[in-house]
């Protein structure tokens, strides 16, 4: 059974920061597909369209009938562990760094011998051979999952067939993930019910300190006062339309911020003839594209720096971005403009991030239920839902999230032809 894990000592300032070596990367094209789905917490194997064969590891040809009709298709992951073995030594930086490593083969019930990274509260198998008759051993069931380990490569992990209490504090899972547990993170705008709603979520998940962004702390809004209370958060004053405010809070805690989660943002309900000049489009890019690259500028390279120092290492960059950024949504335009922007901002940096193991995840909600979106009709993404969307991401290393039926919907409909998306929303739906 995995032991809770216990708060880290303070790091000796003295030490030298471990710089982070990356477990291998390399795949082929087409064993992207799988982590093109482990990016979304989605365990995906080929099926055969043709004779049905699950396939691993993936490729180009089925490997019975030898038919090119292979699609991703999502699996169970229920399987019986038939062997293991744990590496005392290894000739890779990365796994050289954190032994012992548990491995194993399990063979999944869809029919195809995986090789996974064992939990650590999976029983080990019987051992083969022996005076105990086969069909007397005890079989050891587990789950097979799909993880993003940290070059962004996709892996897959056995876990236990129940979950336990302590499970995501196993050393190897929170290799492959960004939990918040005793971390220290940055949060951007505490203004907004998500703000706010983050900051709960991101306590009752074990941070030990939350540095909430405040741009006009002068101002008593609701709901502040009692956020701040709580005593592992900090207010702190943090413009991103203001450069030296940025570069500022950055010189005093970004040698120290574990995640960053920047879900500040302008949101005007404007098209392009809806309203004339440009003041409000230029108020949404001012914080929803430069804003995050002013944080990048100014945060980045600390994290990147951070990346392998200690148990409690620099983990992850989250964007809160919008559902919107996709396919442009008319009556929202300049934000759904200023919003797509972000996106392939955040794209830039998640290549940039990637060398050094810090994970970039990409937020997109649907209609939040705020002051912005009251006129759309529900559902809506509750600020709390959305908060505990973002933990659980960072939980299971996940890189894309769409939270809410409408982000779910929508990006369906933009996977499935977007060109057809584009004209139903210029359409009104």
């Amino acid at each position: 059974m995995t032991m809770p894990l216990m708060k880290p000592r303070r790091k000796n300032p003295v030490l030298r920061t471990r710089q982070m070596n990356l477990p291998p990367f390399a795949r082929g094209r087409t064993a992207l597909g799988m982590t093109a789905a482990a990016a979304e917490g989605r365990f995906e194997l080929q099926v055969c369209e043709r004779c049905a064969a699950v396939q691993y590891p993936p490729r180009d040809a089925c490997h019975r009938c030898l038919s090119s009709q292979l699609k991703w298709t999502p699996q169970g992951g229920a399987g019986e562990l038939i062997s293991e073995t744990v590496l005392h030594h290894s000739n890779d930086p990365f796994y050289r760094e954190r032994l012992p490593w548990r491995l194993g083969l399990v063979r999944l019930d869809a029919g195809p011998t995986v090789i996974v990274h064992l939990h650590g509260d999976v029983a080990s198998p019987p051992p083969a051979g022996g005076g105990e008759p086969p069909l007397s051993r005890k079989e050891v069931r587990v789950h097979v999952g799909a993880r993003l380990d940290r070059a962004g490569a996709a892996v897959l992990i056995g876990f236990p067939p129940e979950e336990s209490e302590h499970m995501a504090d196993d050393k190897m899972l929170r290799e492959m993930t960004s939990d918040p547990k005793f971390r220290k993170i940055l949060v951007t705008d505490g203004k907004t019910e998500v703000g706010q709603a983050l900051v709960k979520a991101l306590v009752k998940a074990g941070a030990e300190i939350v540095w909430l962004g405040h741009a006009e702390p002068w101002k008593k809004l609701p709901g502040l006062a009692d956020i701040t209370s709580l005593p592992q958060v900090t207010l702190v004053p943090l413009d991103l339309t203001n450069g030296r405010s940025v570069g500022a809070l950055a010189g005093e805690i970004g040698g120290k911020v574990d995640i960053v989660v920047n879900n500040a943002e302008v949101h005007r309900a404007f098209g392009i003839a809806a309203r004339r000049g440009t003041d409000a489009a230029k108020a949404e890019m001012d914080i929803n594209y430069f804003g995050l690259l002013r944080l990048a500028q100014e945060f980045g390279p600390a994290l990147k720096a951070r990346s392998a120092d200690g148990e409690t290492h620099a983990a992850a960059w989250v964007n809160v971005l919008s559902v919107y950024a996709l396919s442009n949504y008319p009556p929202h335009g300049t934000f759904s403009a200023s919003k797509a922007a972000a996106y392939s901002l955040a794209q830039c940096l998640r290549a940039e991030m990637r060398p050094s193991g810090i994970r970039v995840v990409n937020v997109f909600p649907g209609p939040i239920d705020d002051e912005w979106n009251q006129n759309l009709p529900p559902p809506k993404v509750a600020p709390g839902a959305l908060a505990s969307a973002i933990v659980k991401a960072l939980k299971e290393g996940i890189e894309d999230v769409y939270p809410g039926d409408v982000a779910q919907e929508w990006v369906e409909r933009w996977r499935e032809n977007p060109k057809v998306l584009e004209r139903e929303l210029a359409a009104g739906g």
